[in-house]
């Protein structure tokens, strides 16, 4: 009997290891946006493959691949909307940086914290725009970027901002006076305005810390996710992660 039992938890061990492994063909398809400095394009078009894919956070999935031992395919597109409901619907395929909050949890796996960012209000130059809260907001014409965490947020709230395809885009907006407030993320909000050109944009409301990870689809093997979650704790504790930061900040 004790060698009948000995010979069925032999063959269920065996089976779990079975089920551990993944086929040698197995790839994720990795998508991400222009959202720098975290993740961006080397010429700064909205398209890019692999090495010409740059910036914190790709840098990190790209070693956090290479350690798990798992294959992938990094892909640069736009706009996020698209991908971001290509990587709902399509398995094996993740999305980076994705902003976790709880509307957002049951949709995808996680791995992560990549990266950390804020949800910040920003005025024009010289603006004398100052908030306590979200709610003072409404008074004000709003701009954001369509499916992004930040529209989605200020959405939830009803405060209906007008959605643009580019975040960059708000930039020109704000100047023009077409929006008197830009819902972005810091530090990716400045760094756009930076490359139009634009300094001392103002703050008039940061109302939100976050914290950015590697969204992805549901039918996602358990065992990959706990592979690259593996591989990023691994990174965060010999260093791995602080020295790539320091590369760009």
């Amino acid at each position: 009997m004790f060698k009948r039992i000995q010979s069925i938890l032999l063959l269920a061990l065996v089976a779990t290891a079975a089920k551990a492994e993944l086929p040698a063909d197995y790839q994720v398809i990795v998508l991400t946006e222009n959202f720098p400095p975290f993740n961006m394009s080397v010429d700064n078009k909205n398209f890019a493959q692999e090495a010409n894919v740059t910036g914190i956070n790709s840098d990190i999935v790209r070693e956090m691949f290479k350690r798990a031992k798992i294959n992938y395919n990094m892909t640069l597109r736009f706009p996020w909307d698209r991908i971001y409901n290509q990587v709902l619907n399509q398995p094996n395929q993740a999305i980076f940086s994705t902003t976790y909050t709880p509307a957002r949890e049951p949709l995808f796996k996680w791995v992560g914290p990549l990266s950390n960012t804020g949800w910040v209000l920003l005025a024009a130059p010289g603006s004398d725009i100052r908030l306590t809260s979200l709610e003072q907001a409404r008074q004000y014409k709003i701009g954001g970027y369509k499916n992004s965490s930040v529209s989605q947020h200020l959405e939830e709230k009803g405060l209906e901002p007008n959605l643009a395809l580019k975040d960059q885009d708000n930039v020109a907006k704000l100047l023009k006076g077409e929006i008197d407030l830009w819902a972005t993320n810091d530090p990716v909000g400045p760094y756009w305005a930076k490359q139009e050109g634009v300094a001392g944009l103002v703050t008039a409301l940061r109302f939100n810390d976050t914290e950015q990870f590697l969204a992805l689809n549901k039918d996602t093997p358990d065992e990959v996710v706990k592979r690259l979650q593996s591989a990023l704790n691994q990174m965060r504790a010999d260093g791995t992660i602080d020295e790539i930061r320091r590369r760009y900040l």
